[in-house]
């Protein structure tokens, strides 16, 4: 190999420790499912919306929706509070936040 491969070779190989690449590869897995997206685009709009609501706009039952809600929740996109006898939903990653931004979502 030539002098100015090893240092192309190097210099590429250096790009793949700056970026936390598992991190990157489940948000995108995440994002990559049309009822999540369509989740967090409508929670991007509606903070605090509930589920049975959250249900209504995407056009699905209450318990895939809950289902999502609980993965999201597990990654720590997705926050939850107690509101009488309902639970509210709101976005709470400023990263998928910002990537909500560059694919068009706008607030209300």
């Amino acid at each position: 190999m030539e002098a100015g491969g090893e240092a192309m070779v190097r210099r590429a190989s250096s790009a793949l420790s700056d970026v936390d690449i598992s991190g990157w590869t489940l948000r995108f897995d995440l994002l990559s499912d049309p009822n999540r997206l369509e989740i967090l685009l409508s929670l991007h709009r509606a903070p605090g919306i509930c589920v049975s609501d959250l249900a209504a706009v995407v056009g699905r039952s209450e318990n895939s929706v809950s289902q999502a809600l609980r993965v999201l929740r597990q990654q720590g996109w997705v926050s939850s509070t107690r509101v009488g006898r309902s639970v509210a939903y709101r976005l709470d990653d400023e990263i998928v936040h910002d990537l909500l931004h560059w694919i068009g979502a706008a607030h209300g």
